[in-house]
Formats: structure tokens, C-alpha cells, sequence
């Protein structure tokens, strides 16, 4: 044969070997891509008849620990914990090692399958059995079997390939999981850090005012045993000293829950974690303005949801190859004899080699259905990575806006808080005067103390906003981290 006729005879067989791919080619579902968001802008950037276009999730970009920004020593610290000590993440790393290994499952089909079955057994038969010819009659016969089977399916139509690509995809998919796992996970940690540490502002500011509520009692007595002031006033200061010593020991309680809450999510038993109180005193980080959409190409869910709509274009190819024959090659080869010392005789060789050629012609409907439902999962997973795109930009406006109108609000109440707390001096400085009841003083009090919580609140929901802001991006908004068009 010619090199030119070798060529053509080669590329017959890796055609025949090869076949070809059935089903659609996968293209990326369209998904909302605003130019801005309505809140980080002027109030016409954001358009709700915004066009659909091709997204392209990026959530391999590395995130980093972007709870540095908080700029808080003992969360940098407790951070890094949840990635090493984590349960639930380590459940999630199983689960992705599971993905990557049924890579290797069916990656496994595209090579034959090559074993060996040896046999050793005797035969004799009775002679006694209907029908039998005395002539036949013999003392037993043994058998030595050895041979070496291999069976192989040619991929003809794409199904062993679409099962690979489909196999690769879920654990792209599985790997996002894993790290909108951790996203969470440190999320959940910074949350309950800034609520722990706001818990602490309010333990320090109920027990400062439970050591002023004393020194009022002692006052408000003292003027009773002298006869200036009426028992009414003492029952008063001493109402309002136990309801302050109550607060500060429900904040106790609380704070002791975020604890453990911490203690668990870095894998740690609430015994052997205890961080020391201190009050949150920080500012909340700023924020550039007008943050580009294409941010939200970084979120790990976002990019989950997409490798599963290709995983589902990949299951219309497999039901479709089931409407196409199918050619399996199979063949043994070996050693027969009835004695060992004739097994390896070239005389006891023996083969057997063929092709088997199958096609259902009639199966009630079966591969049909199949293919259907395949269809329908594709629709649906399109679907679920739109609306997992939708509520990304919710999450994102929602705590823009929280952070907007909380930053209005802190102002209002700082204002509101001085005000407070000069009423409490005026109306004490009258009632010590005689000017006043000490029912006015027990009302300025209670005004004071409540703003000053408003105060410490206002502050933690501005640090939680800025984590869920955190986790709404993907993990951070700084522009350099773009993924690349």
C-alpha cells in the first residue's frame, strides 16, 4: 500500500473509532449586565429594560482575605480558620473531590476493558441419565481454561465524550460550590465577630449606666432620709437601676451565643475559645462609587449555575446518541486443554473476535421521554442562572442602599444621642434644684440610654451591610480584581 492509501485507511479507523457528536453545541445563556448599579450611581444608570447579553463568570479570580479592610487585628486572625477547620467546608471539599474522581469514571470509558477469566473444572456424566449411549460413558473430563477478554464500545455518536464534558462540568460547578461555601462560611464568621463586638459597646455602655444609676439611687435615698425628696423618687431610681442591671444581663447572654456561634465556624468546640471584650469602635470602610456590574461575573453561584446549564446541554447530546445504533468490538484470547502440561501447546490457542451492531427499533416511548426531560433540566438550569444573576443585583442594591441611608441615619443619631444626653444633665441639675419631679429624670434617662444604643446599633448594621456587600461581589469590590473581556 501507498503512504497516501495508509493515510486514508488510518483516518477511516479513527472516524469509525471516533464517530461523531450528536445534540446541540453549548452557548452561553444571555443574563442582565446593567453598566452600574442604581445605588454606587445617579438614579438613570440602572434601567430595568436593561438588555440581555452574555455573561462570563470568572470566580477562579483569587479573592483574598478582604476582611482586611475592616482593619480589625483579631479578625484577621479568625479569618483565616475557617478555611482550614471549617466541618461544613470540609464536607464541601469531599464532595469535590467526588466530582473530579467521576472525571476519571468516565473518562474510563473510552478505553476497552481488559480482564482475564481463568477456569479449572472436571466434568462427568452419569450413566444412568435418560436417553444415555453406554458408548459415551467415560471416567470424567477435565478442563484447563485461560483466556484474556476485552470489550470496547466505539463512541460513536458523542455519548462517552458528552459524559466526560458533562463529568468536567459538574466539577467546575462542584468547585464553585465550594467556594460559595467559604464565601458564606467567612461571611457568617465577620457578621458574628462585628455583632459579638457591638454586644461588648453594649455591655460596657449598660454597665456604665448601671454604675450612674447607682449613684442615683444613693442620691435620690439620701435625699429621702433627709426628708427633702418622697419615697416615690427612691422606688424610681431603684426601678430603674434593676431594669439597667436586667439589659446588661440579657447583653451578657447574648454576646456569649456569638461566641460559641465564632468557636464553631472555625471548627473549634465554645470551651476553647474565649475573646476578650471589646467594643466596636470601627468605621465602616469606604466604598468607591459607581461599582461596574461585571463585578458580579466573580460570584462562585453565579458561575456554579452557569457550568450546570452546560452540564444540562451536555445531557440533550447523551439522550439524543441513544436514538443512533450502537458498535461494540469484543474479543478473548487464550489457552484450552485438558491437561496442564499441554495449556501453553500453540496447539491450544484460542481466539474469538467480533463486532456487535445494535439498534432499538421500539421501546414505548422511552428514549423519547429521555430526551424531553433532558430538554426541560436545560431549561430550567437557564432559567436558574438568570434568576441566580437577578438576585445577585438584589443583593448587591439592597445593602448599597443600607449603607446609604444608614450613613444618613448615624449623623441623625449622633445629633440625636448629644441632644439626649443634655436633657438627662438639665433635667437632673432642675430636679436636684427642686425645680422638677424625678419623674422627669427617670424619662430623660431612659431617652439617653436608648439613643446611645440606637447609636452602637446603627454602627453594627453598617458593618454588616458592608460584609453582605462583601459577600454580594463575589468578595470585594476593588476595580483591579475585573475579570478580563
Amino acid at each position: 500500500m501507498t503512504l497516501r492509501s495508509n493515510a486514508f485507511v488510518l483516518a477511516g479507523i479513527t472516524i469509525v473509532l471516533t464517530g461523531c457528536m450528536v445534540g446541540p453545541k453549548y452557548v452561553k445563556p444571555t443574563a442582565p449586565t446593567p453598566p452600574a448599579f442604581k445605588e454606587a450611581s445617579s438614579p438613570d444608570a440602572f434601567k430595568e429594560t436593561a438588555d440581555w447579553r452574555i455573561a462570563h463568570p470568572v470566580d477562579q479570580i483569587p479573592r483574598g482575605a478582604w476582611w482586611t479592610i475592616f482593619g480589625d487585628a483579631e479578625l484577621n486572625t479568625l479569618e483565616p480558620q475557617v478555611e482550614t477547620a471549617n466541618q461544613t467546608l470540609k464536607a464541601a471539599d469531599a464532595n469535590l473531590r467526588a466530582a473530579r474522581a467521576n472525571i476519571r469514571v468516565q473518562n474510563a470509558e473510552r478505553f476497552p476493558t481488559v480482564g482475564v477469566a481463568p477456569f479449572v473444572g472436571g466434568l462427568r456424566d452419569s450413566a444412568h441419565q435418560p436417553y444415555f449411549n453406554s458408548a459415551n460413558a467415560n471416567n470424567g473430563l477435565a478442563e484447563l481454561l485461560l483466556p484474556v477478554q476485552l470489550n470496547y464500545e466505539v463512541d460513536l455518536w458523542g455519548r462517552v465524550r458528552r459524559n466526560i464534558a458533562a463529568a468536567t462540568e459538574e466539577s467546575q460547578a462542584t468547585a464553585a460550590d465550594r467556594q460559595t461555601a467559604l464565601l458564606s462560611l467567612q461571611a457568617e464568621l465577620a457578621l458574628d465577630y462585628f455583632d459579638l463586638r457591638a454586644a461588648d459597646a453594649q455591655q460596657k455602655l449598660l454597665n456604665d449606666t448601671v454604675t450612674q444609676y447607682a449613684e442615683a439611687y444613693r442620691v435620690t435615698n439620701n435625699r429621702f432620709l433627709g426628708g427633702i425628696a418622697p419615697k416615690s423618687d427612691v422606688t424610681q431610681a431603684q426601678t430603674q437601676l434593676q431594669a439597667a442591671k436586667v439589659q446588661a444581663a440579657d447583653i451578657a447572654s447574648q454576646r456569649a451565643q456569638f461566641e460559641h456561634a465564632i468557636a464553631i465556624l472555625i471548627g473549634q468546640p465554645p470551651s476553647a475559645l474565649t475573646l476578650p471584650a471589646a467594643p466596636l469602635e470601627i468605621v465602616p470602610p469606604s466604598i468607591p462609587a459607581g461599582l461596574p456590574s461585571q463585578l458580579l461575573e466573580r460570584r462562585p453561584d453565579i458561575a456554579s449555575s452557569e457550568r450546570r446549564t452546560a452540564e444540562a446541554n451536555q445531557q440533550i447530546g447523551i439522550a439524543r446518541a441513544a436514538f443512533f445504533p450502537s458498535l461494540s468490538l469484543s474479543g478473548s484470547a487464550g489457552f484450552e486443554s485438558t491437561s496442564l502440561l499441554t495449556l501453553f501447546n500453540p496447539s491450544s490457542y484460542i481466539y474469538a473476535l467480533g463486532p456487535t451492531l445494535g439498534q432499538t427499533f421500539f421501546d414505548g416511548g422511552r428514549r423519547r421521554g429521555l430526551s424531553e426531560q433532558a430538554l426541560a433540566g436545560y431549561d430550567r438550569t437557564v432559567a436558574d442562572y438568570r434568576q441566580t444573576v437577578l438576585v445577585a443585583y438584589q443583593q448587591v442594591e439592597d445593602n448599597l442602599v443600607a449603607l446609604r441611608v444608614l450613613a444618613g441615619e448615624s449623623e441623625q443619631q449622633r445629633q440625636a444621642t448629644t441632644a439626649a444626653r443634655e436633657s438627662e444633665r438639665i433635667f437632673n441639675n432642675r430636679y436636684v434644684g427642686g425645680v422638677d419631679t424625678y419623674l422627669q429624670v427617670i424619662t430623660a434617662q431612659t431617652t439617653a440610654l436608648t439613643n446611645e444604643r440606637n447609636d452602637i446599633d446603627i454602627l453594627r448594621r453598617r458593618m454588616e451591610a458592608s460584609v453582605l456587600l462583601v459577600k454580594a461581589l463575589g468578595g470585594g469590590w476593588d476595580r483591579t480584581q475585573l475579570p478580563p473581556r
